[in-house]
This record gives C-alpha cells, structure tokens and sequence, in this order.
C-alpha cells in the first residue's frame, strides 16, 4: 500500500513521540461511511445494488466507491473537543501530528487540509482497507514499534494501541475500555459526554409522538369510548409511533449534511454527534419490527395502513421530499393517514368530508412549514436549497397556497357539519358551528406569526407548545362535548 503522507514527513523532524489521531469516532463524532452511503442512497437509491456489489470485493473497494459524496464538507463535521484539543496541546510541544484513518483517502485529505493540524495522513485507498492489524503494521512501518501514541475509540484500534507507546481512548465500549486497560500499561480516557435517555428521546423525536393522537378522531368522532375501543386505539398510536420514530432516524441519515448547516437541526443528536451512527442504523429495523409486531396485535388491515404508512413516508425521505409541491402532499397525507389508520383499527368508516378537511388542514400546515424555511433562508441571504425544489423567491407563493388551503379547510369543515353523519351521530349538532370561528382564528393566527418570522419551523410542535393554541384546542373540545 502506497502510504499517503503531507509535503512534510516524519523522519528528520525535531520534538517527541508522533501523535497519530483516528477519524471516524475519535476525531469527528460519526462514521464517514455510514454518512457516504446515505448520502450516496438520498440521490440515487438504486445504487444500493452497486453498493453491495462493491461491498462483495472487499471494504476497501466500497469505500472508494463512495469516497466522492456530492454534498460532504469537512467545515461541518462534528468535531470532538477533547481530542482537537490534546493535537493542539502535541502541536505546541513540536511534535508531529498524523491522521490515519479507515476511511478513504479523498475525504482523509480533505479534513486534514481543511484542520490544517496534521504532518500527515494515512487512510484507506482502492485496494487497502487501512484499518486494525493493517494500520497497526503502516504505523509501526512509519514510527516503530512503541514509536508513537495513538487516539483512538473503539475494538477496531486495539492492534494500534498494543503497537503505541500511550493509546488515548474516547467514548470507548466498557468492554473495549476493559481490555485496553488489561493489555496496555499507558492509558488515558478522554472525557465526553455520554448520550442519555434524554438524547435519545431527542433522536426518536418522542415529542412528536403527539401527532399520533390523529388515529383517535375516528374514536371521537364515532363516539367510540369503551374500554377496548381506547385500548385498540392507543396500540394503533404506539404502532405508529415506533414505525415513525424507526423513519426520523432513517430521514437524519440522509439529512445529516443539510442539517448541520441549519439553524436548529444541527442540535439533532446524529447531526451533532452525540449518538452513533451504528447505533440509529440498528435502531432502525428495531423499531420497525416493534411496530408491526404492534399492528399485528390490531388486524391485517391495520398492518397494511401501517406498511402503506411506512412506504410513503420512506418515499418522502428519499425522493418526495426533492419534489416541489409533491413534498407537502406527500406531508399531508401522511397526517391523514393516522386518520384512516385509527379508523381501519376499529373497524369504522370516516366521513369523506372529515377526511378531505384533515388533508386540507395539514396541507396549510405542510405549506407553513416549508414557508417558514424559506422565509429563514431569505431573510439569511442564503442561496437556495439544494435540497428542495423551491427557491427563495418561492415563499410569497407558498404563503398564499398555505392560506388557500386552510380556507379551502374551512369551507370542508363546513360541509362536514352540515353533512348527514354528523347529523346522526350529535343530539345538537348546531354547537359545531361554534368550532369554525375558532379554527378559522387559529390558522389565520399561525400564517400571521409566520410571516413574521415568530413561527417554529414545525406548526404543529408550535401548536403543542404554544399556549393560544392549547387554549384553542381546549375550547373546540368544549364545543366538541357541547354538541353531543
């Protein structure tokens, strides 16, 4: 293997021992991989076929397949503290600082001039995977044995720190952490920030479990409230809840460059760093099969909602969301479809005009959204998306289209109460109509805090934090009960 070095090499340098710094885990909170692939997926998703192919001649000849990422930028990695500041403090002592790294060589080189802190690099190229015995056997090739030390962080650097002088260790395994102990006389742990059950909670986006709570209004709305229909509802909202929390994690896969560049995504926790990558990716399929194991406690009809659920919202990830317009509709009847989930889980129908009024309603709310985005970029000067199809001229536009549809709402609503079923289903069905006033208050209120860039960039986290709206929806559901 061909071992890439800086202009500056090693031999003939003055000061003491050679730092040599791992990237993915150690340097950077992430794993290069893990990020190239989906990044590579969210353009092209059928290159998972290429992917495996590569991956069926070895690591090293997948990595090169993915070492050209369209959107990667080493300005907006998550660096670790702890170890830029133990290479700053090896810098100040004259000793030379190195990079090896598993990763490709072309996004090696990238980070190393982009820090402008290394000697020199080593990393994974076409034919060599520079990783464990591997990269153990380059460095002692370059430094000899015991002529280094070595940070790193996980099972994969234990055959480097046997071969250093002192190994530095980060958010290594208890495991891992054990054996190091055992086997190396000079250990240091860095200190970092352990994920809690806050941080995953976080990742899991438990907050917008809330939206959930849609599979109720066929419960409500058919006036359903014995103890098994409750009981059948809420597995439907847990089933829908895991399928949703399996697909956040999926979508911040994809995302990961773009929300590193936001103003408040780049606070997610694998956006930031502060929970593996590996450890979403076994999430993922985790949830998933919690989901369905939920739903197949329901019926077969509720699996296939569920599955319709999960194929939509996969699709939204990876190509509907880069749709103009396509990407809001797809929002909307995603919301709608917890709707028909709660419905297919009691076996009850819903009123067509409820349901037309639901993908209305959270059309407005989907259009809000992406108003409040663009709104954010303009008033930012920044360029447009490259990850959306609209640009920052577009946001007059979607602000009107976001007010159509939340009259258009209204005016469904309307026809929702003067339809028969509500008829027959409400002694007094003349107190709805005290419901639309408050609706049309609440949606006009919303567009008017967005426009002045006071609006969360979810309305319906805002809603569920905001206390006019709770107050709101606290007197619709008077009315609701009124009505009865």
């Amino acid at each position: 293997m061909d071992v890439k070095l800086a202009p500056s090499q090693h031999k003939g340098r003055k000061g003491g021992r050679p730092l040599v710094v791992d990237l993915d885990g150690t340097l950077i909170r992430s794993d290069l991989l893990i990020e190239c692939a989906f990044s590579e997926l969210s353009h092209c998703p059928h290159s998972i076929v290429e992917m495996v192919r590569a991956l069926g001649e070895g690591k090293a000849s997948l990595k090169h397949r993915l070492s050209e990422p369209r959107d990667f930028d080493p300005a907006v990695l998550p660096y670790d503290p702890e170890v830029l500041k133990v290479i700053r403090q090896a810098s100040q002592e004259g000793r030379a600082v190195y990079l090896a790294s598993a990763s490709h060589e072309r996004l090696v080189s990238a980070v190393a001039a982009h820090l402008g802190l290394f000697t020199g690099w080593f990393a994974t190229d076409a034919a060599t995977n520079c990783a464990g015995e591997v990269k153990a056997g380059i460095l002692v090739a370059a430094f000899g044995e015991g002529g280094f030390d070595y940070v790193g962080n996980d099972k994969a650097d234990l055959p480097v720190w046997r071969r250093a002088a002192k190994a530095y260790a980060i958010r290594t395994p208890g495991k891992v952490a054990r054996q190091l102990s055992s086997e190396c006389r000079d250990v240091q742990h860095l200190s970092h920030d352990a994920p809690t059950w806050r941080t995953w909670a976080r990742m899991l986006r438990v907050h917008q479990y809330a939206k959930n709570g849609l599979v109720f209004v066929p419960l409500l709305a058919s006036h359903l409230f014995d103890i098994a229909s409750v009981m059948q509802t809420l597995l439907a909202a847990i089933a829908f809840s895991l399928c949703a929390s399996s697909v956040y994690l999926l979508n911040d896969l994809i995302d990961l460059q773009d929300d590193r560049a936001h103003r408040t995504k780049c606070q997610r926790p694998l956006a930031c760093g502060a929970i593996p990558l590996s450890h979403a990716l076994i999430a993922i399929p985790l949830l998933l099969c919690m989901a369905f194991v939920s739903a197949g406690f329901i019926s077969l009809p509720f699996i296939a909602v569920l599955a319709g659920y999960f194929a939509l919202t996969t699709a939204y990830s990876f190509v509907l969301k880069r749709k103009m317009i396509l990407d809001v509709v797809a929002l909307a009847g995603l919301y709608t479809t917890r709707v028909v989930g709660g419905a297919v889980a009691l076996s009850v129908a819903v009123s067509p005009w409820l349901l037309a009024f639901m993908m209305s309603w959270f059309l407005s709310l989907a259009l809000v959204k992406r108003y409040v985005e663009l709104l954010a970029r303009k008033e930012a000067n920044l360029p447009d998306s490259k990850s959306r199809d609209y640009r920052n001229d577009d946001v007059a536009m979607v602000g009107a289209l976001a007010a159509a549809a939340g009259v258009n709402a209204l005016t469904l609503f309307a026809l929702y109460i003067a339809s028969e079923d509500v008829q027959s289903l409400y002694t007094r069905p003349e107190v709805l109509w005290f419901v639309a006033p408050i609706l049309t208050y609440w949606i006009a209120r919303v567009l008017m805090l967005a426009h002045r860039g006071q609006m969360h960039d979810d309305p319906v986290v805002f809603a569920l934090k905001d206390k006019v709206s709770l107050v709101s929806l606290g007197a619709v559901s008077v009315f609701m009960v009124g009505a009865m």
